[in-house]
């Protein structure tokens, strides 16, 4: 098997592929993006929390007009986790109104962005149907 790399920093990959946040042990607000002080309380320090692989869309919308290179239309999404909001494109759905609605609930899902020239290959996420 070729060596996996997450595109972002707070994918996890393996067994169980999540996303993690830094959470601030003083008043819990969470974070993608390292910190030096949490900008709700301003202290400086944050333990890992893995998010649920679960959650529900808050909000969306079909964009039709990307960057070049960029397949359109695709769903980018607002997902709702248990409370920690995570902007990510929804997948294996068609990009249709009729078929895409608020509270659904979907399931992190991770893809192969591609492999460089020596085999490693990039992975990113988005969230899928939950059937």
């Amino acid at each position: 098997m070729a060596k996996q790399v997450p595109l972002i920093d707070y994918l996890v990959l393996g067994d169980a592929p999540h996303l993690k946040v830094h959470e601030c042990e003083a008043c819990r607000a969470r974070f993608f993006d390292r910190r030096n002080a949490c900008a709700s309380c301003g202290r400086g320090s944050f333990r890992d929390v893995a998010l649920p692989t679960t959650g529900v869309v808050k909000s969306f919308t079909i964009v039709h007009i990307a960057a070049p290179g960029i397949p359109v239309p695709f769903v980018a999404a607002l997902i709702d986790c248990e409370g920690t909001s995570v902007r990510a494109n929804l997948v294996n759905i068609r990009p249709d109104p009729a078929e895409v609605r608020t509270g659904m609930k979907v399931r992190l899902a991770t893809n192969s962005i591609g492999t460089d020239s020596l085999g490693v290959e990039a992975v990113g996420f988005a969230f899928e149907p939950l059937i």
